[in-house]
């Protein structure tokens, strides 16, 4: 899952001065499609699963041609590519980052998000004021369901804050007073978004082909939610004419029958010694033969096509033939790889094959793979090593997080390595060369005990007790449940009672609902960590929220409504999400929502839900831990408590990390930007943004003034505010 559904959290006073915590929801429908309920006791389903198909619609066969209209731009493909490498590239701004810059999504090529700045301290933070506010242009417009969720985090490139809008426009602003400087409009229509209008942010590119002064020696690159690459000129935001078709490049070519918003690309595409690496999302929960997760490689300089990774033809880089198409069903990488110059790898985030809840059709290759960290060789697209985090998942554990480039203290030396965090909660570190652990990985029982027919679960599953998890606690029992009453309590209660569960890896089920805990927005998303090197520590904020399932069979999704994207009969739902999908080509569909009192909207386990955590990496140790983010905006009913006390709140964004001794991070459904203490974890300053602020800070300096930015965008699925608003703070000067 790319963003999820999130469960407010408050505390208010009932009754005799009796404190009661709750978490609220308000309407929670995102994970409901029209006319499903959640899973309740009661909804067992008795008939056979052995029907795939939804009598009113034949599945298109996996090389039914592509439809017209589907190529957003209608660029014209040619004859299918043969593999080759990229042009030589020359030193790139992420290579030597300019002490006021932030150049890539994650500050460098690490990712780590970690400034050197230090203008803005723990002593005069708290003087912070806003420097100014841009507005990006982008929301819902009458008669639009509301889909929109940033998710953006703007560089600075010399004179130049780039970023781009929900729906991928770019745009260069003034890095000190927001003036927009060029906007480049990108014409995606609202038919193609997704489950989310996101763009998480761009990519500067410095040509080794044109010369400085003329147009695009300096490029600012994004892919698309209607699956295009653009690159523009950083000076004028005009299209790059040598790059693609006019500047762009199809991304759809070879990808065969779909939809629009069944695939697109939300996350910032890295450029790796001259390559660009395009993963793209592939919606969840429609179909088992949905589109093929393929990664591609493709040259900075011209567009051209590099070579492709498909996971069922491993040994075939090229495009596809006239006729044929990419593996449908396979494993799709959504969220933020990371580049390695230096090794010439890209470090890729990878998720489950299509299905997400059953796992009987998949490939071998594909269970080699799926909910992994792949490193792949950007010359040619092959493989050179995968570390697994989960065995056939049927959990949603993609791993959304961006993998972090880290040289890891070893004794008296460091040693290369990647820090991979994930849903589970559970952090691991592998070597980067090789992929192999730099801390203990032990394979530990798992129960096994399901009614799915033919699908069997793994054994074992991963856990690296070495490094600090990120859970409050391992296994929930009946007794942690509650709510603002005895009754609710006790209805959290029987709810527990009335459900399948056996800790972590509780397999799905048929006959009742199945707890999932943690829930596949549990522990790290696409936020991912911050890595301050100088110090060793890292800091995660990170969710503790279960989900409550249940697999359905295809007669009962068919009676549900439950539609793949493709599917004529297809309607879209204003209350939908990702949660119900019909899994079209499968026996069984899936019925996901959160673990809640239906009644109150309250979450049926107690806060915290969110937290932040920060880790001492020399000895692995926690040095502190502290529930993250206030009840002011959030409550039962969906009633804001307008109480400021720390409750520990749901959240979607990471964390950055300042040579001042700071953190700042959004994300938290309070709808603040926070500034913590770094040594002690204590939140220092805090202001009330327009919108909620789910993405990721970002500073820089700039006339020698230090500047801190997030976009306070907001959230459809977490239901906090939507702006087009960019915050951008200063000391006053």
């Amino acid at each position: 899952m790319k963003v999820h559904p999130y469960f407010l959290s408050g505390t208010f006073l009932v009754g005799f001065c009796t404190i009661y915590s709750l978490a609220g929801v308000g309407e929670i429908q995102a994970q409901e499609a029209t006319n499903v309920v959640p899973p309740e006791p009661g909804n067992a389903i008795s008939n056979s699963p052995g029907q795939t198909s939804d009598s009113r619609f034949q599945s298109p066969s996996p090389d039914t041609p592509q439809p017209p209209g589907i190529n957003a731009a209608n660029i014209p493909d040619g004859p299918p590519a043969a593999p080759s490498e990229p042009t030589p590239a020359v030193s790139q701004a992420v290579d030597h980052v300019e002490q006021g810059d932030w150049v890539a999504y994650g500050h460098d090529a690490t990712g780590q998000k970690y400034s050197p700045l230090k203008q803005i301290t723990t002593e005069n933070v708290t003087r912070l004021q806003k420097a100014f506010v841009y507005h990006t242009g982008s929301l819902p417009r009458p008669g639009q369901q509301n889909k929109w969720a940033a998710e953006t985090t703007p560089i600075k490139v010399g004179d130049g804050l780039y970023m781009c809008s929900a729906m991928n426009d770019m745009m260069k602003l003034d890095p000190a007073t927001g003036k927009e400087l060029w906007r480049y409009q990108a014409g995606v229509k609202y038919e193609s978004i997704p489950y989310t209008a996101a763009c998480k942010g761009v990519v500067y590119y410095t040509s080794s082909t044109i010369p400085q002064g003329q147009p695009c020696h300096n490029r600012i690159l994004e892919g698309t939610l209607d699956m295009r690459l653009i690159e523009v000129d950083a000076d004028s935001g005009k299209l790059c004419d040598g790059f693609g078709y006019h500047g762009q490049v199809n991304l759809m070519k070879g990808m065969g029958y779909s939809v629009p918003g069944y695939v697109s690309v939300t996350s910032p595409p890295p450029i790796v010694n001259g390559a660009i690496i395009a993963n793209h999302e592939v919606l969840d929960g429609q179909r088992r033969w949905a589109p093929s997760g393929v990664i591609r490689g493709y040259d900075a300089e011209t567009g051209r096509f590099l070579w492709a990774w498909d996971v069922k033809k491993p040994n075939n880089h090229g495009e596809p033939l006239e006729g044929q198409y990419y593996s449908r069903g396979t494993p799709n990488s959504w969220s933020i790889m990371t580049g390695d110059n230096e090794l010439g790898q890209v470090y890729i985030p990878m998720g489950s094959a299509a299905a997400d809840y059953y796992s009987a059709m998949r490939s071998p290759e594909e269970n080699a793979v799926s909910t992994s960290i792949v490193a792949l060789d950007v010359k040619t697209g092959t493989p050179r090593w995968v570390f697994q985090t989960v065995h056939k998942d049927v959990w949603d554990y993609d791993i959304g997080s961006q993998p972090i480039m880290i040289d890891l203290p070893q004794g008296d030396h460091t040693v290369p390595a990647i820090f991979i965090p994930g849903k589970r909660g559970q952090n691991f570190i592998v070597d980067r060369r090789t992929g192999k652990p730099l801390s203990r990985v032990v394979e530990r029982p798992v129960p096994t005990d399901t009614d799915v027919p033919g699908d069997e679960r793994s054994p074992t599953q991963p856990y690296s007790p070495d490094v600090p998890a990120f859970e409050v606690t391992r296994d929930l029992k009946e007794t942690d449940m509650w709510g603002m009453s005895p009754i609710d309590q006790l209805y959290c209660r029987l709810k527990f009672r009335q459900a399948h569960y056996e800790g972590e890896f509780t397999p799905p089920q048929i006959h009742k609902p199945y707890i999932e805990y943690p829930g596949y927005d549990g522990g790290s998303d696409w936020g991912s960590i911050a890595y301050d090197s100088t110090t060793g520590i890292l800091v995660g904020n990170w969710n503790n929220t279960p989900m409550y399932d249940q697999v359905i069979t295809r007669k009962k999704a068919n009676e549900l409504g439950l539609m793949a994207v493709d599917n004529p009969n297809y309607r879209p739902d204003p209350s939908a999400s990702e949660g119900n999908g019909p899994q079209a080509d499968t026996p069984v569909g899936i019925s996901v929502s959160p673990f809640l009192n239906k009644y109150t909207g309250m979450m049926c386990n107690a806060p915290p839900y969110g937290m932040l955590t920060a880790v001492d990496m020399h000895s692995r140790k926690v040095l502190w831990q502290v529930p993250f983010g206030s009840a002011r905006a959030n409550g039962p009913w969906g009633l804001a408590t307008h109480l400021p006390l720390t409750i520990g709140v749901p959240l979607n964004g990471g964390p950055i990390i300042t040579a001042g001794g700071l953190i700042f991070v959004a994300s938290t459904t309070d709808n603040l930007i926070h500034a913590y203490n770094l040594k002690t974890g204590k939140e220092i300053w805090n202001d009330v943004l327009p919108g909620g602020g789910q993405a990721t800070p970002m500073t820089y300096e700039y006339n020698g003034n230090q500047y801190v930015a997030i976009m306070a965008g907001g959230h459809h699925f977490m239901q906090t505010p939507v702006s087009d608003d960019l915050v951008v703070y200063a000391l006053p000067h």
